[in-house]
C-alpha cells in the first residue's frame, strides 16, 4: 500500500513501532488480536487496528502538498479536513480556512472567491452544488480534492444502482458532510432515502409492507429523501449503500432486515429483482478497525479509552461497541486526563464533556483497553499512553517498552 508524506509530528515512536511489529509479524491483517504493553503497574490492551487511515493520510498529505505549493496564495478546506481538533487546527494554524462547518452552515460566504483562490475538497467529498459554484467561479476542484477513493466507490454503487432503477437507501447520518455528498449524487441518479439506524428501517419497512398510510411517509423521513420520491412506486426495487464511518455491523443488520422484509413480500425467488447486493461498499478501514476493537474486547480490562475527534462518526461508533463491556472515557487527547483521580471525557449519549473522579480503580495493577479513531493522528495516542503512565508516576524509555 502506498506510503504517504505527512509531517512527522502526527508520527509516534511507541505507537509507529507496535504498528511496525504488528505488519512484520501480520503482514496480512488475519490476526484482529490485540498488543499488550505490560508496565507493572498498568498494562495497555492496544487494538491491532486504529488511527489514520489511507483517505485520511492521503488528505493530510495533499493538504500540505497545497500549502507549500502555494505561497502568497488563499487557501480553503469547503469544510474540516477531518474530524479531528489537532489536525484542523494544524492546518488553520498554516493559513488555510474553513468555508464551512461540518453541519454546513457558511463561514466565508463564497461570494468572496475568486478564481486565484485554492479550495480543498475535505477527504467526505462534497455535494454537486456546492461543486459546480466553485467551478463557475474557475476555481479548479480538481487538483487538490481529497475525496477518500472508498467515499467514491459508494458513489460509484450508487450510480450503478440508480442506472438498474433501483431506490438507493444511504445508511448515515443525514447532516453529515459524508452523507450530504452521497445524496447528491444518488438523488440524480435514482430516487434516494436515507436512513439514520436499524429503528428508522423498521418504519420503512411499514411502509414497503403496506402497513403504514404513505401519506405520512414525508413527515417521518422530512428531509432526507429525494425530490419527487413515492413511496407507493419507490420502494419495490431497493439497494443499501452507506456513510463510510458507520458500524459495519449495523449496516449488515439493515440490509439483512430490509432484504427479509422484501423477501417476505415478493418471496425468495424474487428477491434479486427487488433487492440488490451492496456488501462492496464497506470501507475496508472501518471494517478492520471496528473488527480490531471486537477483538480487543475479548481480554478483560478495567477501563476503556477511546481517543478521537469528538464530532468523529468512527470514533463514536468504537465507542458504542466498547462500552459494552468496559466502562469508556471518549477522550481527545491527553489533556483531558486531570490526574490519576480525574478525567475529563465525552458523553456520546448526553453530547456533553463530564468529568469522573477515580477513573482508575484502586488496585495494584491497572489494565486499560486502549484504541482511537481513523481521524487521529498517532503522535495523540502515543501521547495519552505517556500522560497515563505520568500521572501514575511510572517512568519509562523506549527500551523498556520493546525490549
Amino acid at each position: 500500500m502506498k506510503q504517504f508524506q505527512i509531517p512527522e509530528f502526527y508520527r509516534s515512536p511507541i505507537i509507529s513501532k507496535v504498528k511496525t511489529m504488528r505488519k512484520l509479524d501480520d503482514p496480512r491483517k488475519k490476526d484482529f488480536s490485540p498488543t499488550i504493553l505490560d508496565f507493572g503497574k498498568v498494562s495497555f490492551i492496544i487494538s491491532r487496528h486504529f488511527g489514520f487511515c489511507f483517505g485520511v493520510e492521503n488528505a493530510i498529505e495533499r493538504a500540505y502538498k497545497a500549502i507549500n505549493e502555494n505561497p502568497g496564495k488563499r487557501i480553503f478546506l469547503l469544510s474540516q479536513m477531518i474530524h479531528n481538533p489537532d489536525v484542523n487546527e494544524d492546518l488553520e494554524a498554516n493559513g488555510i480556512r474553513f468555508l464551512q462547518d461540518t453541519s454546513g452552515k457558511q463561514n466565508i460566504d463564497f461570494e468572496t472567491l475568486t478564481k486565484d483562490d485554492v479550495v480543498l475538497i475535505p477527504a467526505f467529498g462534497s455535494t454537486l452544488a456546492i461543486e459546480k459554484i466553485l467551478t463557475l467561479k474557475g476555481i479548479d476542484i480538481q487538483k487538490y480534492n481529497t475525496t477518500c477513493p472508498f467515499v467514491e466507490k459508494v458513489w460509484n454503487r450508487s450510480e450503478k444502482l440508480g442506472e438498474s432503477n433501483h431506490t438507493i437507501i444511504i445508511h448515515g447520518k443525514y447532516n453529515h458532510e459524508e452523507t450530504r455528498a452521497t445524496f447528491s449524487r444518488s438523488s440524480i441518479h435514482g430516487p434516494s432515502l436515507i436512513l439514520k439506524d436499524i429503528n428508522e428501517a423498521r418504519i420503512l419497512a411499514r411502509y414497503i409492507n403496506g402497513k403504514k398510510d404513505c401519506q405520512t411517509f414525508y413527515k417521518d423521513f422530512e428531509g432526507r429523501f429525494s425530490q419527487n420520491f413515492d413511496p407507493k412506486v419507490h420502494l419495490d426495487r431497493i439497494g443499501v449503500v452507506n456513510q463510510t464511518t458507520m458500524l459495519a455491523s449495523e449496516t449488515q443488520e439493515i440490509t439483512d432486515y430490509l432484504r427479509s422484509v422484501m423477501i417476505d413480500k415478493f418471496g425468495e425467488l424474487n428477491i434479486k429483482n427487488h433487492m440488490a447486493d451492496t456488501r462492496d461498499t464497506l470501507c475496508y478501514a472501518t471494517n478492520d478497525n471496528q473488527s480490531a476493537t471486537i477483538g480487543l474486547m475479548e481480554l478483560e480490562a478495567d477501563v476503556g479509552i477511546v481517543v478521537g475527534g469528538y464530532n468523529s462518526s468512527n470514533t463514536t461508533h468504537l465507542v458504542e461497541l466498547m462500552e459494552s463491556k468496559y466502562p469508556v472515557y471518549f477522550i481527545k487527547g491527553e489533556s483531558e486526563i486531570i490526574s490519576n483521580k480525574e478525567i475529563r471525557h465525552f458523553d456520546i449519549h448526553s453530547k456533553k464533556l463530564k468529568s469522573t473522579h477515580n477513573f482508575l480503580p484502586q488496585k495494584e495493577k491497572i489494565s486499560i483497553a486502549i484504541t482511537s479513531g481513523a481521524s487521529c493522528p498517532d503522535s495523540i495516542m502515543d501521547r495519552v499512553i505517556h500522560r497515563i503512565l505520568e500521572v501514575q508516576e511510572i517512568q519509562i524509555t523506549m527500551n523498556d517498552i520493546f525490549d
